[in-house]
């Protein structure tokens, strides 16, 4: 007897194992070709042939990579950008003189001064919310005048949670939209779209691509519209163009995107235990905690099953010049800037920021990679002995 069924969606992990739909049609590649091609000839009548003109609205290297994270993270389409920052700035192209933003107050720092600058440049409006306080992200929306709320969560570096289906309600009453930096989540712990989210934004140099040999970027967008075309149009003129072996280089780290999550996370958390309560530690900043006063949200909203993340912080109780001092002690953990590869980086994230950082001059944020957990737990140890 033949059952006949509709079939499932494919889950995450099968989508990024596959990497593309089907083999190429033209030879049967089971990896996608690079289309090296800067510009395209037209047919017999002047048409376009396959709707392709010129590189920089749009090769087709990028194509697989942009389907692919649009289905990831449940959303209508997917733009690759020459970088994260790159990718940000084009929801700035959205805005008109006398428009008003908010800002998360913990978040990358680079994104945060650059968005300040620009929009008190040419007569946008700025305020900046605490996350770590429940009615800061409410107070700060301006009803009727808000057009962007931009959340990161968890907040690089101290891992604050915000709980983004409030979020967006609270954007969305006001008239405002949502836009998530999930770069730390990726859309294996976490997809912001389905939680009422506008745009989702990923520095896809870190845990997209994974090896720390790729500056990328990428926007999503829960539906097609005319700001969707905007920031398409951004992209085109503004010159944020990832190059074709770049897209390509990304599509081929997104393939092992599952695996890397998961194994950074149960490590992550082997980290976070063994130093909670240490001697020479303060405080262990990981939402993966139960002690970590966003870890109910974080459950909620997070894959838990999966993990909380590869980020977390340690806060060393002697102060600066101490964390300092084990951050060049380490022997697997690079003092490097970045995150999100196979290899565990470690900064003094204070000195990275600059003088006017929020930051605690006592933090070390870790970035965790594929090392086996005891080597990583050992090779702190030691630093900090």
């Amino acid at each position: 007897m033949t059952r006949h069924s509709k079939q499932r969606p494919f889950r995450p992990a099968t989508l990024l194992a596959q990497g593309m739909p089907s083999p190429d049609a033209g030879h049967g590649a089971i990896v996608p070709v690079i289309d090296m091609a800067t510009t395209y000839a037209r047919g017999h009548e002047y048409e376009l042939i396959d709707g392709q003109e010129y590189s920089r609205d749009h090769n087709p290297t990028y194509r697989p990579a942009e389907l692919l994270l649009a289905r990831l993270e449940e959303g209508a389409d997917a733009i690759l950008f020459a970088s994260g920052m790159a990718a940000a700035s084009a929801v700035l192209a959205t805005l008109k003189p006398g428009d008003h933003m908010v800002l998360p107050k913990w978040g990358y720092h680079g994104l945060r001064r650059h968005f300040s600058d620009f929009c008190r440049q040419f007569g946008m409006e700025v305020d900046l919310f605490d996350a770590e306080r429940p009615d800061s992200l409410q107070a700060a929306i301006r009803p009727g005048k808000t057009r962007w709320v931009w959340v990161e969560t968890p907040a690089n570096p101290t891992w604050v949670v915000t709980d983004l289906r409030r979020a967006a309600d609270l954007a969305h009453h006001a008239g405002a939209l949502l836009a998530v930096d999930a770069t730390v989540m990726t859309p294996i712990l976490c997809r912001p779209l389905t939680l009422g989210a506008d745009l989702v934004m990923h520095s896809a140099s870190k845990y997209l691509n994974g090896h720390s040999d790729v500056i990328a970027g990428a926007l999503v967008t829960a539906k097609i519209d005319d700001q969707w075309g905007t920031i398409k149009t951004q992209r085109k003129f503004g010159g944020g163009i990832i190059g074709p072996f770049e897209a390509w280089l990304l599509l081929r780290g997104m393939r092992t995107l599952h695996v890397r999550v998961r194994e950074a996370c149960n490590t992550a958390l082997k980290v976070a235990r063994y130093f909670d309560g240490h001697e020479a530690i303060k405080a262990v900043l990981y939402p993966g905690l139960p002690s970590h006063p966003g870890h109910e949200i974080a459950k909620a909203q997070m894959a838990a099953d999966i993990g909380y993340g590869g980020m977390l912080s340690l806060r060393v109780k002697a102060g600066r010049a101490a964390a300092i001092r084990a951050a060049t002690r380490t022997k697997l953990f690079k003092p490097a800037t970045s995150l999100g590869g196979v290899e565990s980086l470690i900064e003094h994230r204070a000195t990275i920021e600059g003088a006017d950082s929020p930051t605690p001059d006592d933090l070390l944020r870790l970035s965790i990679g594929l090392e086996d957990a005891d080597d990583l737990i050992a090779d702190l140890e030691q630093a900090f002995g």
